[in-house]
């Protein structure tokens, strides 16, 4: 194995890697041209339900669902729960320490559906790191499914998710108000770009060129050309930022990644959202069936769908995004490990990132949210080298300091 230059520069600007092997079918812009029905609510529940179906011997036999507190998976355990009133239905949710904690209503939620709910309670988010790195044999970070299908394992051998709810149904609301405020029809694929990006403002930092040493030769051209298709089309603005969603970090990071821990794991697994049927339907719903730019409120069609079954009140309607609190984990973990992986890390020596942007933020005690997101992808990059490149580190080691 060696490093993949434009992989790298990918994972550390767009937290995804374009070269990963799609398990689902990459959209086109044709497939988010609108399509008006008259029933959008019957089908998109007739098609999850279908897709349990297909599954029934499994469903019989303790499920496991990923729940949180939000639309998606109460949904997809709503419809569950209905299909099969008698079936034993475990539950699992995460806490993350010192991090806004779901947990206590998803166990509501658990309680109203009558499942066998589980907390997984995570101490320090970094210290399976090596572990998860190892199986999913790329230097992300962001790996906190590897806990989710560790614990399921070890309740049954079907795995439940709401994967795919926000990239279909307009989940993310904290980046389509800023995105409509950018650009107007007139803008310019570049414009449009430009705008996508600084959407995404925790993916990335202001000098993120100053991040890579010259053996990566990082050039914001290359991320500008990646997404072209996307922005480059006759679709409305919006469609064209959900069409960028579905087929970025959902296609080339969390459907492969998350099928590396199933594999591991000997899991299988269960997205209804994310059914071959269900996408092509949803990716061509009106604009004005997902988001209400009014009120800055997603996923319109399954929020109606949970209020006819009375428990739209139990969820956390706002999109929490990835509920871990980055800078708190920095305080208590983050910078220490940083220190003692970073500054005289083999990727520095190698000559993929530059020694001078760490030393320039290394020692700060309140960076912002992008400034430690980028240091944790180092971190990553650096312990997937060290197991990948030079072995000298194995994938049972812990971080801890």
């Amino acid at each position: 194995m060696e490093v993949n230059s434009d992989s790298l520069k990918n994972i550390l600007t767009l937290r995804y890697d374009p070269s990963f092997e799609p398990l689902l079918p990459k959209q086109r812009w044709e497939n988010f041209q609108e399509k008006k029905s008259s029933n959008y609510l019957d089908v998109i529940e007739n098609t999850i339900e279908n897709t349990f179906k297909k599954y029934e011997k499994s469903l019989t036999q303790k499920p496991v669902i990923s729940l949180s507190s939000g639309i998606d998976s109460t949904l997809v355990l709503t419809l569950l729960r209905n299909l099969y009133p008698d079936t034993t239905i475990n539950s699992i949710s995460v806490s993350f320490s010192e991090s806004l904690d779901e947990s206590p209503q998803a166990k509501k939620i658990a309680e109203n559906f009558q499942t066998n709910h589980h907390v997984i309670t995570i101490e320090n988010f970094l210290e399976n790191l090596p572990e998860a790195i190892s199986i999913v044999g790329a230097p992300f970070w962001d790996l906190h499914w590897y806990e989710v299908a560790k614990s399921a394992k070890s309740l049954g051998n079907l795995l439940i998710s709401g994967d795919g709810g926000d990239e279909l149904f307009g989940g993310y609301t904290f980046r389509y108000k800023k995105f409509n405020s950018l650009v107007s029809r007139n803008s310019t694929p570049f414009e449009k770009i430009q705008s996508y990006i600084a959407c995404h403002k925790r993916d990335w930092v202001s000098d993120q060129v100053n991040v890579f040493g010259k053996k990566s030769n990082f050039l914001w051209d290359d991320i500008f050309l990646h997404l072209k298709p996307y922005f480059d089309n006759p679709l409305e603005p919006l469609n064209q930022v959900f069409l960028a969603d579905f087929n970025g970090k959902l296609l080339h990071n969390m459907s492969p990644i998350y099928n590396k821990f199933h594999n591991h794991f000997n899991l299988d697994y269960l997205a209804p959202i994310l059914s071959d049927e269900l996408i092509s339907f949803a990716t061509h719903i009106p604009i004005q069936q997902k988001y209400d730019s009014k009120t800055n409120n997603g996923k319109l069609l399954l929020r109606q769908i949970l209020k006819k079954y009375g428990v739209l009140d139990l969820v956390t309607t706002k999109k929490q995004g990835f509920s871990i609190n980055t800078v708190n984990l920095w305080k208590s973990y983050g910078q220490k490990l940083c220190n003692l992986f970073l500054v005289d890390g083999q990727i520095v020596k190698a000559g993929w990132i530059n020694s001078g942007w760490i030393k320039k933020y290394i020692h700060e005690k309140e960076p912002k949210p992008e400034i430690v997101n980028k240091f944790l992808g180092l971190l990553a990059f650096e312990i997937w080298f060290r197991i990948f490149i030079s072995k000298d580190m194995k994938s049972h080691e812990k971080l801890n300091v």
